[in-house]
């Protein structure tokens, strides 16, 4: 499980070294895929394997599936990093996610969030403020819980 909130710098080059924890579960190497609230998800190869078989499971018929799968499959890369635990982030995908110089690099359960740091922010504190205001059930868990 990834987990806490991590300051990164993009060098010049679109390179960012990942999180020291984060790294040991990444080495063999990940998969870069665009998310849907325009930051970069980081998965461990087995764990993109598992989402793609989730994927996998919904209705070529759906026009709106197929338009997901394609986003989001097209969008994939697949990085290893180098010894110095450095990435390079495809540029179509710095540009999908808004990223400049300075980046937040969030664990989120079995992936990576690589968000621009003011864009985080901003979602951040909008999120905790709902957070905040949470009360009862919530994602059908009883008593609240998830």
């Amino acid at each position: 499980m990834f987990l806490g909130e991590h300051q990164h710098a993009l060098d010049t080059k679109g390179r960012v070294i990942l999180p020291a924890r984060f790294r040991d579960r990444l080495s063999s190497g990940l998969v870069f895929a665009p998310s849907q609230d325009r930051c970069i998800d980081v998965y461990p190869l087995t764990a993109f394997e598992r989402r793609v078989e989730e994927l996998r499971a919904v209705p070529r018929e759906d026009q709106r599936a197929r338009a997901y799968l394609r986003v989001f499959l097209a969008g994939a890369h697949e990085e290893k990093p180098d010894a110095q635990g450095r990435v390079t982030i495809p540029s179509r995908l710095r540009g999908y996610a808004g990223l400049t110089k300075d980046l937040t690099i969030n664990g989120a359960d079995e992936k990576v969030e690589i968000w621009d740091r003011e864009t985080w922010e901003s979602y951040r504190s909008q999120a905790e403020d709902a957070f905040a205001a949470l009360d009862g059930p919530f994602l059908g868990a009883p008593g609240g819980g998830a």
